[in-house]
């Protein structure tokens, strides 16, 4: 099946295999935390080769490299941090990032709640 003929869960499920390593377990564990947060998160496959996740509008991406899985949130920087998961992409006036590096664990009560303030935020955006 060539990679326009498969779905963007197809691609990211590649992705995740390709990897073979700490950053394909990472991307996958926070997909599902992603996923599990809403039931209409639509997945998409955006810029050769990123993983993208929307509800009514863009949530965030979940890039991949050498020595880190970053997840950065579109609207990042409107959006509060009571438990300080951001510690990447500060200085912008838009989005915010979190770094995940090998053996680093994830807070996944703080991160769907984090990703919940980002759908409400988008929600909000659209009933005006």
């Amino acid at each position: 099946m060539t990679e326009t003929a498969k779905t963007p869960a197809q691609l990211i499920d590649d992705r995740i295999a390709a990897l073979g390593d700490w950053r394909g377990e990472m991307l996958a564990r926070l997909r599902g935390v992603i996923l599990a947060t809403d039931s209409d998160i639509v997945e998409e496959w955006k810029w050769r080769g990123v993983p993208v996740w929307y509800r009514d509008g863009m949530i965030c991406t979940g890039e991949t490299y050498k020595t880190h899985v970053k997840m950065t949130f579109a609207k990042g920087a409107s959006l509060a941090d009571p438990a300080g998961l951001f510690n990447s992409s500060l200085d912008g006036n838009v989005r915010r990032a979190i770094d995940f590096h090998e053996g680093d664990t994830v807070d996944e009560t703080a991160l769907k709640a984090l990703i919940r303030s980002a759908i409400d935020l988008n929600t909000a955006g659209k009933r005006r």
